[in-house]
């Protein structure tokens, strides 16, 4: 895939950062220097330990380097000369790095200054070129993924064409931490990941576990209003279960170690599908039975490594929001488009966009995936056709697919245009093969049914993430942990906004009562700070005319209003579901250049 303008220019930062680095520190080894979807990093192995107070020697040596305006000048070399180049500089991370050229393909250096590095290019035409860049933070990495090789130091940082598009992005990065689920997460006492319990596996606090009871409840209704049955699995099974499927050892790096009991192997559920096979097994079918739709929220455990863990984005045990159904070949785009819809009209809940990707086989790499053409090619065309009549926008990634079956995957953007990876829907003929599953068909002879896997949120943790940003933890009226919050003035008020509140549960609100000895502008500001969405004042004069006065989070004063009509007022706007605008400001948006 052709190399963009930004990303070029972010690949060239990133060279310019590894050689300021290599003038400052003569003894750094060099691993990898690649472009992201935002910037640049480089990974370094050295005996300084790096921190943010070393970046503003590290930009103005880089300044220097860009200032100087050097050539990026390209020049293909034999494996032997830049075997003798690395090894004389003691790069061992760079002669790695130079196993992984096959032979026969072309070796590329390039050089700027007194500066090479081993790369397949491309770069702009010099330093001067880079325009405006900046130095963002530190984080561990291994060379390879690999933490059995040692630890190196990753500096990321990102560079655009012009200072008013890096500073468009720095404010959007200020905006982006001041919504960090992780600091929100703490702050609002939703969830916690402890040490204690183990890196990677989050607990959700009262509060958090409100938003994930509502997530849940808001699936079921649609689980049954599209005829879907649940399934409870275990959170173990046989290894064999899995030999069957073929996940074992296609992912078995990211499957936790066997346990053996009673001389048999079982494994932490890696993933729910296998179990939901064997529920379709338990009995006989027919092409009447068809199509069996099964779904569960099912827990599933993988390894990640320790510095890639994230709040609740990133984690080791995670809830899936799993579907799985089971289909005559007929059936099967029907099933498909309904999936589509069911993603459509939850993501449409939360105010999100979406954006799709077709992902498919690499053509060039097909071992890695079960199955022959034979398998491949329905399930691809399913995709295809479905896509092109309902007119989806969608980018195609090859390379992408599941092992088992191609797969319409989906993008939300968040407040900041940011894009996170959701939802899934597969197609799978491999899998049905594997497990030998069949269905008599109006013919009386036996076939092979289709399946397809699917999930709205994906994981229910890291949709909770996607909220915590996107709402800025300002959560709207229907999902906030807690609703409504009674803020008498005086203690002669206590009792009157008790028995709002115990009429407020009866009705399923989440409400409370402040009884606290603040003056009631330092309650508001508690609750402002909780990010509660009604707060209603009850002072004497309301009390004795069975009024409220109300203050929205989203509308603002509301003034005073009888009971009745408070309360009115708060079950039409939970019937909406209603979400309120949740855009960021133009400034911050990403550059169109991002």
């Amino acid at each position: 895939m052709p190399i963009t303008p930004i990303q070029e220019l972010r690949h060239s930062a990133a060279h310019v950062l590894g050689a300021a680095v290599s003038r400052l520190y003569p003894e750094a080894l060099l691993d990898i220097g690649p472009p992201t979807e935002t910037g640049f990093y480089y990974d370094f192995g050295s005996s300084h330990r790096f921190s943010v107070e070393d970046f503003a020697a590290i930009e103005a040596e880089m300044a220097r380097i860009i200032a100087e305006d050097q050539a990026f000048v390209r020049r293909e070399v034999s494996r032997t000369e830049a075997q003798a180049l690395f090894a004389a500089r003691g790069q061992t991370f760079k002669l790695s790095r130079l196993g992984d050229i096959p032979e026969g393909e072309a070796i590329s250096l390039y050089t700027n200054g007194d500066f090479t590095d081993l790369c397949a290019g491309t770069h702009v035409a010099s330093t001067g070129k880079i325009g405006a860049f900046k130095l963002l933070s530190l984080a561990g990495a291994y060379h390879r993924g690999d933490e059995k090789q040692g630890q190196l130091q990753r500096i990321y940082g990102t560079a655009f064409s012009t200072a008013a598009e890096l500073e468009a992005h720095l404010t959007s990065l200020a905006e982006a931490a001041r919504r960090d689920h992780r600091k929100l997460g703490a702050q609002l006492k939703l969830f916690r990941v402890d040490a204690a319990i183990g890196s990677g596996l989050p607990l959700l606090l009262p509060k958090g576990a409100v938003i994930r009871a509502e997530l849940e409840k808001l699936i079921s209704a649609k689980l049954v209003d599209y005829g879907y049955e649940r399934l409870y699995s275990p959170h173990i099974g046989s290894i064999d279960l899995y030999k069957t499927s073929g996940h074992y050892p296609y992912y078995a790096e990211s499957m936790y170690e066997p346990i053996r009991i009673e001389e048999r192997e079982f494994l932490l559920k890696p993933m729910n599908c296998p179990m939901h096979l064997m529920a379709y097994t338990a009995e006989p079918r027919s092409y009447r039975d068809l199509p069996q739709r099964y779904a569960e929220f099912g827990t599933v455990y993988r390894q990640e490594q320790s510095g890639e863990l994230n709040g609740l984005v990133r984690v080791r045990g995670f809830t899936q929001d799993d579907g799985h159904i089971l289909c005559t070949p007929e059936q099967l785009q029907d099933e498909f488009k309904a999936c589509l819809r069911l993603v459509q009209e939850v993501m449409a809940i939360f105010g999100l966009k979406t954006r799709c990707r077709v992902s498919l086989r690499d053509p060039h790499n097909t071992q890695k995936y079960a199955g022959g053409d034979a398998l491949w090619a329905p399930a691809e065309a399913c995709i295809r056709e479905v896509v092109a009549e309902l007119g989806l926008e969608h980018t195609v990634g090859l390379g992408e697919a599941a092992f088992y079956g191609p797969k319409l995957d989906f993008m939300a953007l968040d407040a900041l245009g940011r894009s996170w990876q959701l939802g899934t829907i597969q197609v799978d003929f491999s899998l049905p093969e594997r497990f030998e599953l069949e269905y008599v068909g109006p013919d009386g002879l036996r076939h092979r049914p289709v399946m397809i896997h699917r999930a709205v949120f994906g994981s229910i943790e890291r949709f909770m993430g996607l909220l915590i940003e996107h709402f800025a933890g300002d959560f709207p009226l229907w999902l906030a942990p807690e609703q409504i919050r009674f803020l008498p003035i005086t203690d002669a008020q206590a009792e009157f906004a008790r028995t709002l509140a115990i009429r407020a549960r009866r009705a399923g609100l989440r409400a409370t009562v402040d009884n606290g000895g603040d003056r009631v502008g330092g309650k508001i500001r508690v609750a402002q700070a909780d990010k509660v969405p009604l707060l209603v004042v009850v002072g004497k004069r309301e009390a004795e005319a069975g009024q409220v006065s109300v203050r929205s989070r989203r509308r603002g004063e509301e003034g005073v209003m009888s009971v009745d009509a408070f309360f009115e007022r708060v079950a039409a706007e939970l019937a909406e579901k209603e979400v309120a605008p949740v855009t960021a400001p133009a400034e911050l948006a990403a550059p169109a250049s991002a």
